[in-house]
């Protein structure tokens, strides 16, 4: 995948440099690529050429690391570490900053739009408005949105889930089902069990996420530890305390799982996934 990635930013001494550079900064040589991960094991159970995937793998990863790259912004979370290393407007400036979540925004759907990824035009077509869904102000965006105007709010659980799940889960759900659209047509009851997985692992990572930043070090997460606590953020954590949090995330797993059990062998991917997701320290 960094392959992929490498090959598909803009190569750092075109014009303009600086800005190239930036882009190639906040992508490459750090992450768990977990949504790529997503939409190969999906793509496998679908038989999907690995080519096509490699293209909306890349896209997905594009739309995830401009979210950071804004996320991190002074205007939004005000970090200055992420992946380990200075946050792109600690590197760079603000002003770069801004400019390598449009480009890389936009980058993302150059990529499903130059390549053939279905033999039915109609199915790209709906690969396009899948992840421009998924990103907007009825997912990611507007996952983003909520969060900011829950700082210092108590929300019951629902409430947490339904920002979690705009704000995480959208575009891991999109990544699934963009790997699997690579592929031979499902059927749609397949199609609705590969997306209650998604949905289900999409909550998990953000609830692990939660307990991570409450209870690891800022070496260990290659992030600011503690962040959402000193933003007074509402999490699982503190809707539910730690113990809670676990089970649930264990829960979640437990059904991710029950809901690839037609799929057999060809779901061994996402399985294992599902156990990273849930299982990680760091």
């Amino acid at each position: 995948m960094e392959g992929v990635l490498s090959g598909v930013l803009p190569q750092a001494a075109i014009a303009p440099q600086r800005l190239h550079q930036a882009m190639r900064y906040a992508v490459l040589g750090a992450g768990k690529r977990i949504r790529p991960l997503l939409a190969f094991a999906a793509g496998e159970v679908a038989g999907a050429d690995l080519r096509r995937v490699d293209a909306v793998a890349a896209a997905v990863e594009l739309i995830h690391a401009y979210s950071l790259v804004h996320d991190d912004l002074p205007c939004m979370d005000d970090d200055s570490l992420r992946r380990g290393k200075p946050t792109c407007h600690v590197e760079y400036d603000e002003a770069t900053a801004l400019l390598v979540g449009d480009s890389l925004q936009t980058l993302a759907f150059r990529i499903l739009a130059e390549q053939k990824l279905a033999d039915d035009p109609a199915v790209q077509l709906e690969m396009v408005r899948l992840l421009a869904a998924a990103s907007g102000s009825r997912g990611m965006a507007g996952g983003q949105a909520i969060d900011l105007e829950s700082v210092g709010k108590a929300l019951s659980l629902p409430e947490l889930e339904f920002m979690h799940i705009h704000k995480t889960g959208e575009l891991i759900s999109a990544s699934v089902r963009l790997g699997a659209l690579c592929g031979q047509p499902l059927e749609d009851e397949e199609m609705d069990r590969l997306l209650h997985y998604a949905k289900c692992v999409g909550l998990a990572f953000q609830v692990v996420d939660d307990i991570l930043d409450a209870e690891s070090t800022t070496a260990t997460l290659g992030k600011t530890a503690g962040k959402d606590a000193e933003a007074n953020k509402p999490t699982c954590v503190t809707i539910m305390g730690s113990t809670a949090a676990r089970a649930f995330a264990a829960e979640l797993h437990d059904d991710a799982l029950s809901s690839l059990q037609h799929f057999g062998e060809r779901a061994a991917r996402l399985r294992q996934l599902a156990d990273f997701i849930t299982q990680r320290e760091f």
